[in-house]
């Protein structure tokens, strides 16, 4: 064919399949009576009742052949194994920082760094919270401050860098506390709770920058950080020549240090770590992963776990992979638009957000529209979402009210290298189906809810 012939050419996922798992389509008096039994949160729901699962990626991956064989190489030993050294050997390779701690995942990291950064009354300026992240915050005696820029808030908008922190904003909110009470200034690339949204490496820069200025420490959520770096390569225009290896390590080099949660990037079931440049945060550390984690050499991971992360760094940075699982993600996402169904824009790095707000724009917010919009795709299809509005953002610990965000979205998400595009289609006809039926739907009553992360665990029931 002549290069010349401008006829758009498909692409496939860059794998082939070698072992599958059966999953089932059920009835929909089954799915009905499944939701029911589970107080109509998705999270309660038993995975084998679930068709297609896209409640997480969180070490729902499918991790590659050369992962595997890796498992059969772990070293058990109690202290000092090999797989240990391989993985610490790659963090300081791939994320650039020459102190390293394991973790038996990634909220086991933001506790032990909570706990040494911050001293009570302090405050946590950050680029919208993250729910695990600001408990563990809070936890610790400090307190929250989102410093995104406004367009985070707004679903429509199409700033490609909605992830950025405001420098005023920033700026202004040092000079009322003093430097002196922020613990640390902290980045999430991508950002979760805005629709996994990157920043933009000029923004970091200038954060960096102002960070310096006042003595302020400035760490980093790099759970997602390959897909932000692969944003920053689309659409920072310096930066299109330059590889996701490249782009990861400039991104790390610009903080003191990072927590990640490993089952995100690094393709494996389990796992997570905290990584450092400051040597007196890494010995706290170290020593405080002994009494909450296990040794300083495994922290509560099996040898053949940390084998399977240290390959999983290596995979992680390939192009063709990380290009395929965003690509996977937009199409979704250009497929619901085909309904005009509302989407948080532009698409995220691992989750196409339907803005239940504006879906179920007759369903009042203290009946959890995205809670119930979950609700409802499942019973449809059997496909697993979950709730990010008003259920994840808690309860104000003054008022007792809740909290009532402007984003009040469903998300669905793409664990890495696990479903094809069929599955994603099946998907997207039965989020259009419930749309089309939108205005038959009531919402939900709370009538369980535990005092931490309640959208873990809280029930509900049908407003008749």
């Amino acid at each position: 064919m002549s290069k010349k012939n401008p006829l758009k050419r498909s692409w496939a996922e860059p794998f082939k399949i070698k072992v599958v798992e059966p999953i089932r389509m059920t009835t929909r008096d089954h799915r009905e009576k499944a939701i029911k039994e589970a107080g109509y949160n998705s999270f309660l729901l038993k995975s084998e009742d679930v068709y297609i699962d896209l409640l997480t990626d969180s070490g729902t991956n499918a991790m590659s052949d050369r992962q595997w064989a890796g498992m059969m190489v772990g070293d058990e030993a109690y202290a000092g194994s090999k797989n240990f050294y391989h993985l610490e050997d790659n963090v300081k390779k791939y994320y650039g920082m020459p102190h390293f701690v394991p973790t038996h995942q990634g909220r086991a990291a933001e506790h032990i760094i909570s706990q040494i950064l911050i001293t009570p009354g302090d405050f946590v300026p950050g680029n919208m919270y993250f729910t695990t992240t600001r408990l563990h915050q809070e936890m610790a005696g400090a307190t929250f401050v989102d410093v995104i820029i406004d367009e985070a808030h707004d679903p429509q908008n199409e700033h490609p860098f909605k992830g950025n922190i405001d420098l005023q904003k920033l700026e202004d909110f040092i000079d009322k506390v003093g430097a002196k009470k922020i613990a640390y200034v902290f980045m999430a690339g991508t950002v979760n709770m805005a629709g996994g949204q990157p920043f933009s490496m000029k923004n970091l820069k200038e954060v960096q920058a102002v960070c310096e200025k006042h003595g302020v420490r400035l760490w980093f959520d790099a759970t997602r950080a390959c897909e932000n770096a692969f944003f920053i390569q689309e659409k920072e225009e310096r930066y299109q020549d330059k590889t996701i290896t490249e782009i990861l390590k400039e991104m790390c080099s610009c903080f003191e240090g990072i927590w990640v949660s490993a089952k995100k990037d690094l393709l494996v079931n389990i796992g997570g770590f905290l990584a450092t440049k400051d040597e007196k945060v890494y010995e706290k550390a170290r020593n405080m992963v002994v009494v909450y984690e296990g040794l300083h050499t495994y922290g509560g991971l099996a040898g053949r776990d940390l084998e399977a992360l240290a390959r999983g760094i290596e995979e992680m940075v390939e192009y063709d992979h990380i290009r395929a699982r965003i690509k996977q993600v937009e199409y979704c996402g250009v497929e619901l638009e085909k309904y005009d169904i509302p989407l948080v824009k532009p698409f995220g790095g691992h989750a196409i957000f339907l803005d239940a707000k504006k879906i179920l724009e007759h369903i009042p917010m203290n009946e959890f529209p995205a809670q119930t919009l979950v609700a409802e795709i499942y019973m449809d299809s059997g496909v697993r979402t979950m709730e990010r509005g008003v259920v994840s953002a808690g309860r104000d610990a003054e008022t007792g009210e809740h909290k009532y965000p402007e984003l009040e979205l469903v998300r669905m998400t793409f664990p890495r290298r696990v479903y094809t595009q069929a599955h994603i289609d099946v998907t997207v006809e039965s989020v259009a189906a419930i749309f089309a039926d939108r205005k038959s739907i009531k919402g939900l009553k709370m009538v369980y809810e535990p005092e931490y992360l309640r959208f873990f665990q809280a029930r509900f029931e049908r407003i008749v």
